[in-house]
């Protein structure tokens, strides 16, 4: 029996890094959304392998250890007897983007490891591997918008966002958190003040929203605009269409996003960007 699911892109709507652990690790609080667009995997039964397809296939195939096979042999090291079988991916989220693409996908394989295994998705083993596998494999596990601290591994409760439309914008070229995280040129033990993250919960309609979203930001946006100027941009082209109420980079870049006034606004600036830059890749989408 084969069983699929989607690995849905993950769209950081803030990111605030309040200081840098001792340890060297960056505390984060951000507010998660999904998006619409992702890419798929699917499982088989025998013995644990993974195949690629799909239009961005070629920039995971030299992967040795795609963390789709490390999520499932992290699991595994946790569960007796566990289950494994033969994955497949078709890829369509770019690489090392910002919008979680390789952690979706080994969340995907978790969710789909918990199935076939008869395991419940918040099982603590489930989650420990998830936070081995990678910092935002947690929150994607769900798949559902939420605050995110620590490292990525505390998950707040899930959160009903009202309807958002938005505009993913990416210029097909990667951008590594690690180099991100080193522009920014915190010292462990360093704090920077730029103002506390605002309270999010149920409720909110649309303005309300979108107000919050202005009183946040991404720390990580400048750092990255430096080490790839095609950051910034896209993060002009973005505010500049008509309709959009706020443009911003999600996670570590190089993804930047708009976010519209409705779906007709957020379908006619993405097929306008995509006339105007055919080298990007760019996607119209609601995010919950």
């Amino acid at each position: 029996m084969m069983l699929s699911t989607r690995a849905r892109a993950k769209i950081n709507l803030t990111l605030h890094i309040p200081h840098r652990r001792e340890d060297g690790w960056h505390e984060l609080i951000s507010l998660v959304a999904f998006a619409g667009c992702g890419d798929h995997v699917t499982l088989a039964p025998g013995p644990l392998s993974l195949s690629l397809s799909g239009p961005m296939q070629t920039e995971i195939a030299g992967e040795a250890d795609n963390l789709i096979l490390r999520a499932a042999r992290h699991l595994a090291d946790r569960i007796e007897g566990l289950r494994l079988g033969r994955f497949a991916l078709s890829k369509h989220l770019p690489v090392a983007s910002g919008i979680g693409g390789g952690s979706a996908d080994a969340a995907a394989a978790l969710r789909l490891l918990a199935e076939v295994n008869d395991i419940a998705l918040d099982d603590p083993r489930v989650l420990e591997a998830a936070a081995v596998t990678g910092a935002d494999v947690p929150v994607c596990v769900a798949s559902a918008a939420r605050i995110m601290g620590g490292r990525g591994e505390l998950l707040g409760p899930p959160i009903r966002l009202p309807p958002l439309f938005a505009v993913l914008v990416n210029p097909r070229q990667p951008l590594e958190t690690r180099l991100v995280f080193a522009r920014m040129g915190l010292r462990p033990g360093e704090a920077r003040d730029y103002g506390m993250h605002p309270e999010v919960g149920d409720g909110l309609d649309g303005p309300a929203l979108l107000a919050l979203l202005r009183r946040a930001r991404n720390d990580m946006e400048d750092a990255a605009s430096v080490l790839l100027p095609s950051v910034g941009a896209q993060l002009a082209v973005l505010a500049a269409a008509r309709g959009c109420k706020i443009a911003r980079m999600s996670g570590s870049g190089a993804t930047c996003f708009g976010l519209f006034e409705d779906c007709h606004a957020a379908a006619r600036a993405a097929k306008a960007i995509r006339r105007d830059h055919p080298s990007w890749w760019v996607k119209s989408t609601a995010l919950r």
